[in-house]
């Protein structure tokens, strides 16, 4: 009864979506298990490339089930706009399937979220959220005044509940952001076209994956974002509005952590974030916008240029101990090529030297990196598959990464195509 975990182990952006994708040729179902159209997955296959921010990584295989859990947000225009930008490339959506529990995206939420970060801007105070209304969703949830899946096949009820809700986001979008009400008659129409256009997707999912499980069906679990923007774990405030951790996964699709086999933590070889927050080991100089360049370190969601920076082992270690990873999967590390990369090993605050990650933002602000100064390889990496190829001193930054994460490494990515893979340890 195995399931797979796979996870960032940054700040996202560590090239999950191609990892999936690799490991998908084993798998019989994909799910996904947190956050929204803010995330963002790119995947290369046959000369093409394909953009993810809802459906999984894993639809470009035709063996694949592709599950949307009840731990996701869902803007419903995002999702059938993706759902149709695949039937354009003739890819079967009719493997996809929709928790009846995830919770829906409305107007009001991506509204709520731009008008609020605007204000936030002028103060100074903002935290560079996407404006797709993922933080005012998962409020709603917590709240209890979400709209479901579920509710938008009972048309019954629908209306009214909508009216209830929007009596009280209209007072707050008028009177505190002085923005333009939203419309109960419009957002129910829309509401009813979404529920007839989505309803062959909608199911339950919790009993459907765990029935795959009794018949020893692989399950890839698919997270997005990375575990330091974890809302408990992560660089809070500066973080998302979900787990996006293996902790998710179980809460995200209803499925007992006992099912899963096998944790692995995606990582850059170097490290990247989007939007504010702390970044210790962050190249706010002329080898960072290199290394952004050479990347195209620009966000598949929003265009944003990603702060690009070394390679963080404290955090590593953070993402490493609170998922309980079994494994390290490390990508791109091509574009380090004739680089000579450093390695944080620790940090310094006081004059102490402390090497755990710590919670508060005014010490992460002050911290200083402790390096490790790595020898550049002038050998290209580029599309090796096989680990005998790597030149020595990419293989020896590879091997001290293992031995400062204390998690061994099962894949090395060299590129953006299946094919640019190195394969140490099979994990399906």
């Amino acid at each position: 009864m195995p399931a797979y975990a796979i996870v960032g182990g940054q700040w996202g952006d560590e090239g999950k979506g191609k990892v999936v994708d690799y490991l998908s040729e084993k798998a019989d179902i994909v799910a996904r298990f947190a956050g929204g159209n803010n995330a963002g997955h790119t995947v290369v296959t046959n000369n093409k490339e394909f953009k993810f921010h809802l459906i999984p990584s894993g639809v470009l295989w035709p063996n694949v089930t592709c599950v949307i859990g009840n731990g996701l947000v869902v803007d419903p225009e995002a999702l059938l706009d993706e759902i149709a930008g695949f039937k354009e490339h003739s890819l079967d959506t009719g493997r996809l399937i929709i928790s009846d529990r995830a919770h829906l995206i409305m107007p009001y939420h991506i509204l709520i979220d731009q008008l609020d970060e605007d204000i936030k801007s002028a103060t100074g105070t903002a935290i560079g959220t996407t404006g797709r209304g993922i933080g005012p969703a998962y409020m709603d949830k917590a709240g209890r005044i979400g709209v479901r899946m579920a509710d938008l096949l009972d048309q019954s009820q629908l209306r009214s509940r909508l009216s209830f809700i929007l009596e009280q986001k209209n007072r707050l979008i008028t009177r505190v952001y002085d923005g333009d009400p939203v419309s109960v008659d419009d957002l129910y129409q829309k509401c009813l076209r979404w529920g007839d256009a989505l309803r062959p997707f909608i199911r339950q999912v919790g009993p459907m994956l765990l029935e795959a499980l009794s018949k020893n069906q692989k399950i890839i679990l698919e997270g997005a974002q990375g575990s330091m923007l974890d809302i408990d774990h992560g660089t809070y405030p500066f973080v998302t509005s979900s787990s996006p951790t293996v902790g998710g996964a179980s809460i995200g699709l209803g499925i007992s952590p006992r099912y899963i086999q096998e944790i692995a933590g995606v990582y850059k070889a170097y490290t990247t974030r989007v939007g504010s927050g702390p970044f210790p080991t962050e190249l706010d100089n002329e080898v960072g916008d290199a290394i952004r360049e050479r990347a195209q370190e620009y966000g598949t969601t929003t265009g944003r240029a990603r702060r690009c920076g070394w390679f963080d082992a404290v955090v590593a270690r953070h993402s490493v101990a609170i998922n309980g990873m079994t494994s390290a999967i490390l990508t791109r590390l091509d574009v380090l090529d004739g680089f000579s990369p450093k390695i944080c090993i620790a940090y310094r605050f006081n004059g102490e030297v402390i090497d755990n990650f710590p919670a508060s933002i005014s010490m992460l602000d002050q911290i200083e990196p402790v390096y490790e100064d790595m020898p550049a390889w002038e050998q290209p990496t580029v599309g090796i598959s096989d680990i005998r190829d790597l030149p020595e001193n990419a293989l020896n930054y590879v091997r001290r990464i293992e031995y400062l994460i204390g998690c061994p490494i099962s894949i090395i990515s060299t590129g953006p195509s299946r094919s640019e893979t190195i394969l140490l340890h099979d994990i399906l």
